[in-house]
């Protein structure tokens, strides 16, 4: 039993997280989150003060500097409760649980998110952002801490009815819902639904602020293909093209930002995720497969070139977020005034002010955030070549400032959407050093977060593990093994992949189909989180059953297609939730109607067919390659199927039979219905 000792000081100097470690000097007694903190809150009879945030988060820091590093709400803190704070990255599965309790409680969920637990770790009550002082309509910090211990001393029965109603509201919402495989028409019900919802000026979904919503957009591309809905690729172009113009965009050092805070793509919340831009570098490799442009081109190299530069890490995976704030202030890295631009650029400044939008009135709280919105088209060779070497003079100049923070964590299942990203953009590109970039950072990660009975470690910072692997590690590294497969033809990725899904299903499945977020001897979950809605990032349940999916197009082995109907079952009687669940409908059509391409030939003779396999804009299709067709497993539609008069050919196979062998990669190119092209976006040519 943990020692239930209160240690009158904070705890978080220990931890590996930078996010925990900002608040390691907060005269706060803060504990990490752990069966310690339970047992001590339990043995003290205080109820927990759960503060949730992330390294990048800016919010969280405005909250910090105004509440937890002031000394008097800190001793009221420290008197009334016992303080934990969770990095949401680290424990994404703990902060899952407790914003599903705020959901429930009718508030809109955020960060910080602040939560009041029992001493049990049961949620009764919370919010997000608490100001110091009464202001927006909402009662002070040190107000809400008063009233929320007076409450627990003095009203136990409200209490533990509140906690009661949020523990049958969390099981109710990890219960699965039964239901047969979506069909034809759910999918053309959900494209139809978020064809309505798109900013049809602008791109991606109406409204503000904006997020680039990559699950949303893959889908929609797979669904372009098969319910033949050209627009639905037209809005990937659309958003992929406004944003790569906006200031969404780091026009100088590269990578996307998390959302803008405007309906434009103009002015960003300037946290930089490798999430985003991991997935964000897979939709440019999709529409370049579907309708070449060089802005697309650009961005990816850009966006890579920033990967490389900033973001690499210990053992050469990638660090996880870029922070918004620098010397005290949103933004300020990136923002600049006319006075600065003139002073980098001199006699070169007007033209370039007047590509980026550079105002003496500047376009954001009197600053310029650089875009190339109210003038997209890409100009002439030599225009756009004395343009980038004007942005490459400012970015040495921006090199100077005080640089924003680097969490510099290493996250298996955010690295495991970058290996993908990787694998696609260096087939749509031809960039082969890409692909070997996607080979370090897949070791790296497989390596690093290897646990010792053959699961993966979720976190990994200065030679320590983290937290415990969770159902996104082990399902987006197993897609990411599938990649690069896919690309290499090299078994120990598929068997890789499976070990990884054999591991979801000893430890993190649920009796009645899908799985839950967190394993089964996870010690310090209270309550098991279970859904397939994706987020900014997709569904460990989508993925799981895209790669369940994706197995049995590999292997042929009908247990695969079981194991992915059960997955899918699970959450398909949600009939109203579906289009909130685009990556398990996409693993779903995967299942169902996805292509499978097999190549059968020596690896060199059948490198033009897997250049155009690779390189399709369906994400459906699965590539498989064999030497000789007799190792194909006999389960397998292409089973024996090999080269043709000695030369390497392709098989495309789908719904259990393929089609005739074809040796020409323009032939491949035809039957997977490459080269169409959907209609541009208006603005960029």
């Amino acid at each position: 039993m943990p020692d239930v000792t209160p240690i009158p000081r904070n705890l978080l100097g220990d931890e590996t997280s930078p996010y925990l470690l900002q608040h390691a000097a907060n005269p706060v007694h803060w504990r990490p989150w752990g069966a310690a903190a339970l047992a001590e809150a339990q043995a003290a009879g205080k109820p927990i003060l759960l503060s949730v945030g992330y390294a990048a988060c800016h919010w969280c820091h405005v909250m910090a500097h105004e509440s937890f590093e002031d000394a008097e709400t800190a001793a009221l803190m420290n008197r009334l409760f016992v303080n934990v704070k969770v990095d949401r990255e680290e424990r994404p599965e703990i902060d899952a649980a407790y914003m599903h309790a705020l959901h429930l409680l009718g508030e809109q969920g955020g960060w910080p998110l602040t939560m009041f637990l029992t001493p049990g770790g049961e949620p009764f009550w919370g919010g997000t952002y608490f100001p110091p002082e009464p202001r927006w309509g909402r009662p002070s910090f040190r107000q809400v801490l008063a009233a929320v211990a007076a409450a627990h001393a003095g009203e136990p029965d409200k209490v533990a009815q509140n906690a009661a109603a949020l523990r049958a509201g969390l099981a109710r919402m990890a219960a699965g819902r039964q239901g047969g495989l979506p069909d034809r028409a759910a999918m053309e019900r959900v494209t139809e639904a978020l064809l309505g919802l798109q900013d049809r000026a602008r791109g991606g979904l109406q409204g503000a602020p904006k997020f680039p919503n990559p699950p949303i957009y893959r889908f929609l591309c797979q669904m372009a293909r098969r319910l033949e809905r050209p627009e639905a690729m037209a809005a990937l172009h659309l958003l992929l093209q406004r944003m790569a113009q906006g200031g969404i965009w780091d026009h100088l050092g590269g990578g996307f930002a998390r959302y803008s805070v405007d309906a434009r793509w103009l002015v960003p919340h300037f946290e930089k995720m490798l999430y985003d831009n991991a997935q964000l570098l897979e939709l440019l490799a999709l529409a370049q497969a579907d309708r070449p442009h060089p802005l697309y081109a650009r961005r990816a190299a850009e966006l890579v070139g920033w990967l490389e530069r900033e973001m690499v890490a210990e053992g050469g995976a990638y660090a996880a977020s870029l922070d918004a704030d620098s010397e005290g202030e949103e933004g300020r890295f990136y923002v600049w005034t006319k006075a600065e631009v003139e002073a980098v650029l001199g006699a070169d400044a007007p033209a370039f002010a007047a590509a980026y939008d550079v105002t003496d009135a500047g376009n954001w709280e009197g600053k310029v955030v650089l875009n190339r919105s109210q003038r997209p088209d890409l100009q002439p060779e030599a225009a756009e070549a004395a343009l980038a070497a004007a942005r490459a003079r400012l970015l040495a100049a921006r090199e100077g400032r005080p640089r924003p923070g680097r969490d510099d964590k290493i996250l298996a299942d955010w690295n495991a959407l970058a290996v993908c990203g990787l694998v696609r953009a260096a087939a749509a590109f031809d960039r082969p050093d890409w692909l070997a970039m996607a080979r370090r950072v897949f070791g790296a990660v497989a390596g690093m977060l290897a646990a010792p009975d053959g699961r993966l470690w979720h976190s990994w910072r200065e030679g320590r593990p983290g937290a415990a692997g969770l159902l996104e590690d082990h399902a987006d590294m197993a897609r990411a093994a599938l990649a690069l497969q896919a690309a290499t033809g090299e078994a120990r990725f598929l068997d890789l992949a499976i070990g990884w899904i054999d591991a979801c299903e000893r430890h993190f499945a649920a009796p009645d189909g899908g799985a839950f977020a967190s394993a089964d001897d996870a010690a310090d979950v209270l309550f098991r989180v279970r859904g397939a809605g994706d987020g900014p990032t997709p569904a460990g349940n989508g993925v799981l059953a895209e790669v369940q999916a994706r197995l049995f197009h590999l292997t042929g082995d009908p247990s695969w297609a079981r194991r992915a109907e059960a997955t899918i079952g699970a959450f398909a009687g949600q009939q109203d939730g579906l289009a909130g669940m685009t990556t398990l409908l996409a693993a779903a059509d995967l299942l169902v109607e996805g292509p499978s391409v097999v190549l059968a030939g020596p690896a060199e003779g059948a490198r033009p067919l897997l250049a155009v396999a690779l390189a399709t804009p369906d994400p459906a299709v699965t590539v498989l390659q064999t030497a000789t067709g007799q190792d194909v497993p006999g389960s397998h539609p292409a089973a024996g199927k090999g080269p043709v008069e000695g030369r390497a050919a392709a098989y495309v196979c789908q719904a259990g039979r393929c089609g005739l062998p074809v040796v020409r990669p323009e032939e491949l190119a035809r039957l997977l219905g490459m080269g169409a092209g959907v209609p541009a976006g208006e603005g960029v040519a």
